[in-house]
């Protein structure tokens, strides 16, 4: 959605106001000009923050992700351009311009559905999906060091498959079980498994992990930068509907998801971009997906399933 604005206006300042641990994902894209962290402004009192807002002199603010203390501070502050979903209440006291659009109800990705927002703009035309997909040059990561037992395999003739086994509840999940069986046959096939995560999230299954010098253990090892310059030098990722696998479609290697047929969580609304990305589901035309019913299907996905993707694309 930037690059589209940017590709626009091109001597537009674009300034993204998010949480801080988005950060360095923001940071890697390039067009963006500036990144202002939502977390430090919530530590000002509320007399400062509408300074703060003011200070930034712009004249338009899109409220993609909606939240009522930022619609209101963007009044308070009169940002000439207030851009906002009608499907939020408090958006008809902040916003002067709504836009009326179902996410739950369309067949857009998500990544096109935000373009709506634009129309305000003047900018009508929801990009096609190969537009989105095909036009990543905004991408650029940072070179980062990384910690010496992966550092170590970063320029080896091995291909590094990453393993992102759980969501922090986001997404429906692929078993354990089977990302470790998953694992000991990427090995036999001479690649480099890595398997990534929070510290919580490696507590759940690190000591399942089995002992071999090609599977190796980053989770609660890696800050955010230094996750993304790993998947920058790998060949593949494999997750469920998180945001690592939408970093690695970015990044251009091959992310290849596993996901639930239900709407509104179904690949058709949240597959990676890129051009080797593949989105797997077991059956899509679970009958219970179908009904929108909470489904276990996803663990139905075989590891040969996956096996068979990664090698078609190595």
């Amino acid at each position: 959605m930037c690059s589209w604005i940017k590709k626009k206006f091109p001597e537009v300042e674009l300034i993204y106001l998010g949480k801080e641990y988005t950060k360095p994902v923001i940071e890697s894209c390039s067009v963006i000009d500036k990144f202002i962290s939502w977390d430090e402004i919530q530590q000002l009192p509320s007399s400062e923050k509408i300074i703060f807002f003011r200070g930034l002199q712009a004249d338009t603010i899109i409220h993609v992700f909606p939240n009522k203390e930022i619609a209101t501070l963007a009044k308070k502050a009169k940002i000439t351009n207030r851009i906002g979903t009608s499907h939020r209440i408090f958006h008809f006291l902040t916003c002067n311009y709504k836009v009326d659009f179902s996410r739950k109800k369309s067949d857009l990705h998500e990544a096109q559905l935000n373009f709506k927002l634009l129309r305000v703009l003047g900018l009508n035309d929801i990009p096609s999906w190969d537009e989105i997909n095909y036009d990543l040059s905004y991408w650029n990561v940072e070179n980062q060091d990384l910690p010496s037992e992966i550092n170590n395999f970063i320029h080896s003739q091995k291909n590094i498959v990453i393993l992102h086994p759980k969501s922090q509840g986001s997404a429906m999940e692929w078993p354990i079980e089977n990302y470790i069986d998953l694992a000991n046959e990427l090995v036999e096939s001479e690649n480099l498994v890595i398997f990534t995560g929070t510290e919580n999230e490696g507590k759940l299954f690190r000591t399942t992990i089995p002992s071999n010098p090609y599977i190796l253990d980053s989770t609660g090892k890696l800050t955010l930068k230094q996750l993304i310059f790993l998947i920058s030098k790998s060949s593949t990722l494999v997750a469920c509907s998180t945001g690592p696998l939408h970093v690695a479609g970015i990044c251009e290697i091959q992310a290849i998801g596993l996901f639930s047929a239900r709407r509104p969580i179904h690949p058709g609304r949240w597959k990676p971009l890129g051009a080797l990305s593949k989105a797997i589901v077991y059956d899509t035309s679970c009958p219970i997906c179908a009904k929108k019913k909470e489904c276990s299907c996803i663990e139905k996905i075989s590891v040969e399933t996956i096996l068979s993707e990664i090698k078609k694309g190595a």
